[in-house]
């Protein structure tokens, strides 16, 4: 009796492949397309994710927000939009609590006209001219809460803001484009009609999600008694605090709920009427954002490799009808029911694992091109279960057509034509 071992049963089932090449690429596309597919989105959610990852830690694990709403991971209600704004002295008074370093209270321009209601506007330099460019009103504390780094001429600071100083700080993009291959300190810009001096760059920004430009590239940002000089209806502050240690995160917001409630008379039994969250409410949102991304992800490849594997359970069923006589052969000179059933299980798997491998290869070339556009990751683990989970797909749907032929009576099979 001679048994056919593994290595054979390979060969045999590549020779299947060489032998009917349309048939089998048809056969195994439904598992290129799923392995492609699981690579393909696990390498731009995990590129995304590292990106996420960074920009948080750059914002800092010991900065909190504050605005008169949440605005991460819900819509605000009527309620919430008609609360009373958070204000220049609520940032002043929490600049005395013990673990606090620094507060930025913010304000940006809101153009109602705009498409969307951007807080965008135009900034002039001479002949050239930057659309959609965001005007910040801030403090010098700005820079040391969110650690901006400053490529050219300095931040504004106490004394231009006594003065309401027509001095500005421009962001990459905004300095790049008025004033290209030149240094802008100490030029003039027009911003909202008022003339302001060019004080500083500031460095390229992280863009979370690749590709493109960041739009916190292109803003201005201005001293924020001066920004209330051109729009004094603006009064809607979006404070930002850093303090001392993270370890102090929940004495810091305690202290902190504690002088906003009684700053904004809120009575013991009322909630809140302000929002406080820090950075990982960012990831809480992504988290939420990329576990509906991989549900997508799980029911696209669950489709494609289902598909697959019937078409492979199916060229397994024509092949057993091909080869009866063959296998009516091997069972009269002494191959046994389990040498049968291996042979074609294997012949099962190998097919599965070709087209697992040409899935992880077009999914690697795809994750690669597609950094051009969007930040891409590709995961070994991600490679090891999809290209795993094409292995299984031949084993799970290659058992009944191995078991058919593995049953076939040899008188039979012999007699068949």
């Amino acid at each position: 009796m001679r048994l056919v071992d593994s290595k054979e049963t390979v060969q045999m089932a590549l020779e299947t492949l060489r032998t009917n090449k349309v048939r089998s690429g048809l056969t195994i596309l439904g598992i290129v397309i799923g392995v492609f597919t699981v690579i393909l989105i696990s390498s731009v959610v995990n590129g995304l994710n590292n990106n996420i990852a960074q920009l948080v830690q750059s914002l800092g694990s010991n900065v909190l927000f504050v605005f008169r709403f949440p605005v991460f991971g819900q819509r605000p209600t009527t309620e919430m939009l008609t609360r009373k704004q958070m204000t220049y002295e609520d940032a002043v008074a929490m600049r005395s609590l013990p673990h606090v370093v620094a507060v930025s209270p913010a304000l940006q321009y809101t153009d109602n006209a705009a498409p969307g209601r951007g807080g965008v506007t135009s900034i002039k330099a001479g002949a050239r001219k930057m659309e959609s460019t965001i005007i910040t009103g801030d403090t010098p504390e700005h820079k040391d809460v969110q650690d901006l780094n400053i490529i050219a001429g300095r931040f504004f600071d106490e004394g231009d803001m006594q003065r309401h100083g027509k001095v500005t700080v421009l962001g990459y993009d905004t300095a790049a484009g008025l004033f290209p291959n030149q240094s802008p300190i100490g030029k003039e810009v027009v911003i909202s009609g008022m003339i302001f001096t060019v004080v500083g760059v500031l460095d390229k920004q992280k863009q979370p999600f690749g590709g493109g430009n960041n739009p916190q590239d292109n803003q201005a940002f201005l001293p924020v008694t001066t920004f209330h000089e051109i729009h004094p209806e603006d009064l809607d502050y979006w404070i930002t605090l850093k303090y001392d240690d993270p370890k102090n995160k929940d004495l810091v917001l305690d202290e902190l709920t504690e002088l906003l409630r009684r700053r904004r008379k809120v009575a013991n039994e009322k909630p809140d009427n302000f929002a406080i969250f820090g950075t990982d409410s960012l990831t809480r949102l992504w988290n939420q954002v990329t576990g509906g991304l991989f549900l997508l992800l799980f029911a696209l490849s669950s489709v494609a490799l289902l598909v697959g594997g019937v078409g492979v359970m199916n060229i397994m069923l024509v092949s057993v009808t091909e080869r009866t006589r063959e296998i009516g052969i091997r069972k009269a000179i002494g191959a046994t029911k389990r040498t049968i059933l291996a042979q074609f299980t294997l012949e099962a798997i190998t097919l599965c694992a070709v087209g697992g491998l040409i899935g992880v290869l077009l999914g690697g070339v795809f994750a690669l091109v597609a950094q051009l556009f969007l930040p891409s990751l590709v995961s070994p683990w991600w490679i090891l279960t999809a290209f795993g989970s094409s292995c299984g797909i031949g084993l799970l749907f290659g058992i009944y057509p191995a078991w058919k032929a593995a049953s076939l009576n040899p008188i039979d099979a012999l007699r068949y034509e």
